[in-house]
């Protein structure tokens, strides 16, 4: 982590220099590379063989402290041999405590100043902002001043960094010893060892993963973007931060530091033991301090990332430095944390992630529209009637999540003000879920997401013009604009993500053009009540993965014709869910050849299984919930006779009136 904090400033500081507002900086743009490349330096220095020993002796001892009365006696002892082996490596071990203290002396100097360089920006970029020409010329002079004279400090640091002397061998020595002493033997010590050679910006993401539990709703798509929000993912021109971040944490994944659940597609969990190890690194460093169930939360002061789980009284923050925030309430908040909380975000000027899930608000704070570099703003789960006029001034914001409002939300013009927009998620449980924007959207040119609008109303021919679109869910969707909306997605040629919700009984027949979204890998039907088979033109997609198909169509029986061999290559994940399915007679030997899940949801009158799916191999799990009791005794273990269809598939899961004790395995 000691790396991290630099090469994060480094991050901000030429993502300064690529943002098009901050034109004005080009004047400086030479005094800021030259802090850059001074950087460089220092993370050079951190980066050295004898410094990543010193830091992994304090990993392993963190992890020793914080999890020792979970540990089994061979695991403790693994690690107390890490610690000794590392001691004797260096050739200092009488004397590595005192020289550990320099080193962290050291960093936490180089740390609070280059914090303190990071809000500088920040409050930079704000005071420019709206200045007259020749007042933007003198703040930037001022600006390039200071600029250097961070540099000046930075080289002075430098230049008193430890110097503890060791054995110009030291590097293969520390390889030898990693080959040699701890290999498959000492699986434990092998993990953190792994952890600790990670890249900088992927153990950043692992961390962030580590703060969210299940229970928070971070999907694979909500993690990506609070990723770029919280800058930890480099901007380069040319390419999409969210690409990036997407492409980390699936290199984690490949690692084994994270894995897909294997219950529920979208969403990532962080194995044990590398879950523990980077819960004691955020312990020891301050990085991502997460509580849960706390009467009361007092916020670091050196905390940059907050997270307060299931918050039931009071949160206090002397600390106006953080960068993100993300509350969780049981049952909405109570006044006093209400209160509480709009003191914090008074005083959080430099916020960059703010995220109040279930916290029932019904309207937002003032202070939420005066965070000037807030870029991630979720408000989920909750009350909210209107988005005001005011959402405008949140002019860096890339992010407004106002899903699952318990009331209808109305949408004003100041959100067509959130020019640098990328993503935009409105469904509401009311209704159909829809929600009407205001004339213009087309005008937000860099939003790739756009959920739960109303496509009536002209909205459909608005869609054509933002090619850049990557998911788009239209809600309400009926026969009366359906021709004018296929002409839009068919312009939408970088759409990866589509969700169609019919207006229940106006959408009656099959949009052909569905078929012909070839870049589409994750496609959502609901309540279009559909009389003709929808796999007809959906199974020639190249490229689709996940298929829901939730009351998408209106027949009793399902047979071969709906999922053939040569049809669906790519999909993974299927959904199924109907008020009116009967029977799913049989599939194909060798038809979809990928298939990991399959959901069988809320088919009430289900009472016949597919007969193949025993030749489904890849298949991992099987959900079924709330299906006809008859299907279930034919499939259980306990002797159900169909049982043959299921008994290769690791997973099963079901949920239904029978009782617990009749479904076992």
């Amino acid at each position: 982590m000691a790396v991290s904090f630099v090469t994060l400033f480094q991050w901000r500081l030429n993502s300064v220099l690529l943002q098009q507002e901050n034109e004005i900086l080009l004047g400086v743009k030479d005094q800021i590379l030259s802090l850059v490349s001074k950087l460089d330096e220092v993370g050079s220095f951190l980066g050295d063989p004898f410094f990543w020993t010193l830091h992994a002796r304090e990993t392993a001892k963190s992890f020793l402290t914080l999890f020792k009365p979970k540990l089994g006696k061979k695991e403790k002892e693994q690690m107390v041999s890490l610690i000794r082996k590392l001691d004797e490596v260096t050739g200092v071990s009488g004397d590595v405590e005192r020289i550990w203290e320099c080193y962290k002396t050291w960093v936490s100097e180089i740390r609070g100043t280059l914090r303190e360089a990071d809000d500088y920006v920040d409050d930079f970029i704000v005071k420019v902002y709206g200045q007259t020409e020749q007042d933007q010329k003198e703040s930037t002079a001022e600006f390039g001043s200071e600029i250097e004279n961070i540099k000046s400090r930075v080289s002075e640091i430098v230049n008193r960094s430890p110097q503890p002397g060791f054995s110009p061998n030291l590097k293969e020595d520390i390889k030898k010893l990693l080959k040699s002493k701890f290999d498959e033997g000492t699986p434990l010590v092998s993990c953190m060892l792994s952890y600790m050679n990670l890249p900088y910006d992927l153990k950043l993401s692992l961390l962030f993963c580590c703060a969210f539990r299940r229970v928070c709703g971070k999907t694979k798509a909500d993690l990506v973007r609070v990723l770029v929000a919280a800058g930890q993912v480099q901007e380069k021109s040319g390419e999409l931060m969210e690409d990036k971040a997407h492409e980390n944490l699936e290199r984690l994944v490949d690692l084994g530091t994270l894995e897909e659940e294997v219950s529920t597609w979208d969403y990532y969990s962080v194995p044990s033991p590398y879950y523990e190890f980077s819960l004691s690194v955020m312990n020891a460093e301050d990085f991502f301090i997460s509580t849960e169930n706390s009467d009361s939360m007092i916020i670091s002061p050196m905390a940059r990332h907050v997270s307060i789980l299931e918050v039931a009284n009071t949160i206090t923050s002397k600390n106006n430095l953080q960068h993100s925030l993300f509350v969780s309430a049981k049952d909405g908040l109570s006044k006093a944390t209400s209160d509480c909380l709009r003191t914090v975000l008074h005083n959080a000027k430099f916020l960059r992630v703010l995220d109040l899930e279930n916290a029932l608000l019904k309207s937002l704070p003032d202070e939420i529209v005066k965070l000037v570099h807030l870029r991630y703003l979720g408000v989920t789960h909750s009350k909210l009637t209107e988005l005001p006029e005011s959402i405008g001034n949140l002019r860096n914001l890339q992010t407004l999540d106002i899903s699952w409002s318990e009331s209808e939300i109305e949408v004003s013009n100041g959100v067509l003000n959130v020019v640098q927009l990328r993503h935009l998620k409105m469904y509401q449980s009311t209704n159909d879920g829809e929600v009407r924007v205001p004339q213009g959207i087309s005008r937000l040119r860099n939003l790739q997401t756009l959920e739960g609008i109303y496509a009536g109303g002209g909205i459909a021919k608005e869609l054509g013009i933002m090619t850049q679109l990557r998911s788009l869910e239209v809600r309400c969707v009926s026969d009366d604009h359906a021709d004018e909306l296929y002409v839009s997605i068919m312009k939408l040629t970088r759409l990866q993500k589509f969700s169609l919700c019919g207006k229940e009984g106006r959408l009656i027949e099959m949009p052909l053009w569905l078929g012909s979204m070839q870049n589409l890998t994750e496609l959502h039907m609901y309540n279009c009540q559909l009389f003709e088979n929808p796999t007809t033109n959906l199974k020639f997609l190249p490229n689709l993965k996940y298929l829901q198909m939730f009351n998408a169509y209106k027949g009793r029986r399902m047979d071969k014709e709906f999922f053939r061999v040569g049809g669906f290559p790519k999909l993974e994940y299927l959904y199924i869910s109907s008020d009116n399915l009967v029977e799913w007679t049989e599939i194909e030997e060798g038809a979809l050849p990928c298939l990991k899940q399959l959901s069988i949801f809320y088919c009430m009158e289900l009472m016949l299984l597919l007969e193949g799916l025993q030749h489904l191999t890849t298949l991992r799990t099987l959900d079924i919930w709330c299906v006809h009791e008859d299907l279930i005794r034919r499939l259980s273990p306990n002797g159900g006779p169909e049982n043959y269809k299921i008994k290769h598939i690791p997973l099963v899961t079901y949920q239904g009136d029978m009782s617990h004790g009749f479904w076992g395995r």
